[in-house]
């Protein structure tokens, strides 16, 4: 593996292209935690002061509405992932930088009650980490998720929240109380079983036993828990999908869905150099096989097909997704949220 950095993803950094010049911003803070493993490059937090924290998604292939991301780049570093050439927008690359670079939206929750309060605000269910992880190893300092989660609560809006982070156990107490009013479901996002293969494509993430203990306490606190098996990558983790399922259904879930890897913009060059360094031996046959799925091309932006991809080996993928559902999961089905509660400005019910 030669000079392979341990504890990240990315290997390098792509070349940001939407910059005619790159730039290295001053060293910040760094916020050790012992969940993780230390990464060869240490990370960097630069808190940003948006004006809006709701995101309002236009793409018709994508399950929510409405989204929240606290923080933009992701410690994680998981090398597949499609949030990398948002990082470009920053004025920084999709690579090393993603997931060494955080930016952190310190007035998040401010932002969020403001949202609430404005009387042209209609409640809707709020996703949290539509592109980055909410739970990443920064909200353990920051705590934004956990801030804007009582808001929710307080105001009585939905949410859906998806992560691979145990750390959402956390704010158990907050959920509990969000579910017993069906303003909450959880997704656990599990990869593979396989801890090699893991650490390799995931660094600093928890193992895929610790995500399914805590669907389990999560299952067990009342709170909706589902698995998401995303993203599929042929000739890597595509045959534990049936395995992978049948487990998040013993810890408790009641849904399951995934997406087919697809390598948009700077995450083909970053993606094909970490398959040649970590699987050699198969990383030809894995990038036809992604190809195969998104008609010829690595990349694919084209809504209804970019998700679960087309042609043979994608219909394989959905074929095992399907029978693994079909099998575990027949008679479970997830909550659909209420907004009916929503209290403007926070008002108190008339019983409280």
């Amino acid at each position: 593996m030669g000079d392979y950095k341990k504890g990240r993803g990315a290997q390098f950094n792509t070349a940001n292209s939407f910059a005619a010049h790159r730039y290295e911003l001053e060293e910040g803070a760094d916020f050790g935690d012992d969940d993780f493993p230390d990464p060869a490059l240490k990370t960097q937090f630069f808190e940003e002061k948006p004006k809006q924290i709701i995101s309002r998604p236009n793409s018709p292939d994508i399950g929510f509405s409405a989204s929240i991301n606290p923080y933009q780049g992701c410690e994680h570093g998981c090398i597949y992932c499609y949030a990398r050439p948002t990082h470009e927008y920053w004025g920084f690359s999709a690579g090393l930088d993603f997931e060494s670079k955080i930016m952190v939206k310190k007035n998040a929750p401010d932002l969020l009650e403001k949202q609430f309060q404005s009387r042209s605000y209609k409640p809707v269910v709020i996703h949290f980490s539509g592109n980055t992880d909410c739970y990443q190893p920064a909200e353990r300092a920051y705590q934004l998720t956990r801030r804007m989660l009582a808001l929710c609560l307080h105001y009585r809006n939905p949410v859906s929240i998806i992560t691979k982070n145990a750390l959402i156990l956390r704010d158990l107490d907050i959920l509990k109380s969000m579910a017993a009013l069906n303003l909450v479901n959880v997704a656990i996002s599990i990869t593979t079983l396989t801890e090699k293969l893991r650490l390799l494509m995931e660094p600093r993430t928890v193992t895929a036993a610790q995500r399914f203990k805590t669907m389990r306490i999560l299952h067990q606190a009342g709170v909706p828990v589902g698995v998401m098996t995303a993203p599929i990558i042929p000739s890597l983790n595509d045959h534990e999908i049936p395995k992978l399922i049948e487990q998040a259904a013993d810890a408790g879930a009641c849904w399951s869905a995934y997406t087919i890897v697809r390598l948009n913009g700077a995450l083909g060059p970053l993606f094909t150099d970490w398959l040649n360094q970590a699987f050699p031996d198969r990383a030809e046959r894995v990038l036809n096989q992604i190809a195969d799925c998104h008609g010829g091309q690595l990349n694919d932006s084209r809504f209804k097909t970019r998700m679960s991809g087309q042609g043979n080996y994608a219909q394989h993928i959905a074929q095992l997704h399907r029978i693994g559902c079909q099998k575990f999961l027949s008679d479970r089905q997830p909550p659909q949220l209420t907004t009916a509660l929503f209290r403007p400005a926070g008002q108190l019910g008339l019983f409280e």
